[in-house]
């Protein structure tokens, strides 16, 4: 069962929390981490984008100039490709990029990368973020626990103090352990947990 430290937000120690093996000592699956990120960022993809091919531009029916004789390239309709609003080769057109992963995949994935983060010394736990909704106060925070400058701070609940404290500091993002998933997990550098969101990921994710 791992152990990691426990730290009051000016940085001092506060003790010891024991991590349930089943959430935060699984084994390391890249391609299972791999296919739910690529599987969120599709997922978020609106699929709206289109655009025209030759066959639906407006106009361009006849044959601009004859086959033969004019020394020019031949040419069958002036909404080809080749031609100035022209239709689109392989035009785009709105379709649905969703995925679907299913739940133990989805728990194994967030597990996993959880489970990395605390092998690599990037997790850090504090008892409780309590600060005044200002830009320095999360500055003061971030530094007394001597944090690097991608750090995704992981709350029990959306806090709109540390929310607004955070939102103007470059790399710095936060999230309620409720919405926590393996795409943020990947791409921040840090993951700052308080005391009890690890309790309520627990129960959210135990085997």
């Amino acid at each position: 069962m791992p152990s990691v430290k426990v730290y009051k937000q000016t940085g001092e120690e506060a003790g010891n929390i024991e991590l349930d093996d089943s959430v935060f000592a699984a084994e390391y699956n890249e391609a299972l981490i791999h296919q739910a990120v690529v599987a969120q960022r599709n997922n978020a993809r609106q699929g709206t984008k289109c655009a025209l091919t030759r066959t639906e531009v407006r106009g361009g029916g006849i044959k601009p100039w004859r086959q033969k004789g004019t020394g020019r390239a031949r040419q069958g309709s002036i909404r080809s490709p080749q031609w100035t609003g022209g239709g689109v080769v392989f035009a785009p057109k709105p379709r649905d990029f969703s995925q679907k992963v299913n739940k133990q995949a989805k728990r194994g994935a967030i597990c996993s990368a959880l489970s990395e983060k605390i092998r690599i010394g990037e997790f850090t736990v504090v008892d409780e973020i309590k600060i005044e909704p200002k830009t320095k106060e999360m500055v003061k925070v971030l530094s007394a626990l001597k944090l690097p400058k991608k750090v995704l701070v992981v709350l029990t609940e959306a806090d709109a103090a540390v929310v607004r404290a955070a939102g103007n500091i470059p790399g710095v993002s936060t999230l309620p352990c409720n919405q926590i998933n393996v795409y943020d997990l990947v791409a921040s550098g840090t993951c700052l947990i308080t005391k009890e969101a690890v309790k309520k990921i627990e129960e959210a994710y135990k085997a």
